[in-house]
């Protein structure tokens, strides 16, 4: 897999961690908000059907529960190692959304962090962040 530019956001799952209260334990059944954990939407056949990637243009790998992806935030170069421990997001609901820190942008959202993840590369206050996904650090 060739880094992808995107989008990230972040979301709850597993025990109360944070901002998070208990929610589900997410497609793979180990997600936790206090892990370094992600939601990918190419984790499984039956995932990309619901998350539709290529309804974006976004062509992304299938990699299942486990697989560690690098997610590094555009804004501050600031790097997180995640599993995938959920199916997400909904990449076609986000077509063509585009978030930016000056000149850096990530367009469509093809990560969900779990909070945790999220906060170790960018403030869960910014909601959305311009990100870099790579299989390698």
């Amino acid at each position: 897999m060739t880094a992808v530019i995107g989008e990230a956001s972040w979301f709850c799952c597993g025990t109360a961690w944070g901002p998070c209260a208990s929610a589900g334990g997410g497609a793979c059944g180990n997600c936790s908000s206090g892990k370094h954990q992600h939601a990918w939407p190419t984790a499984s056949a039956a995932c990309t059907s619901i998350t539709d990637p290529g309804a974006c243009g976004v062509g992304l790998t299938q990699r299942g529960c486990g697989f560690v992806h690098y997610v590094t935030n555009l804004c501050n170069g600031k790097e997180v190692g995640s599993s995938i421990a959920d199916c997400g997001p909904n990449v076609h609901q986000f077509c063509g959304e585009r978030t930016c820190c000056g000149s850096s942008c990530g367009t469509n959202r093809i990560v969900d962090l779990t909070a945790s993840a999220f906060s170790a590369i960018a403030s869960l206050s910014s909601g959305l962040i311009p990100i870099k996904v790579d299989t390698v650090a």
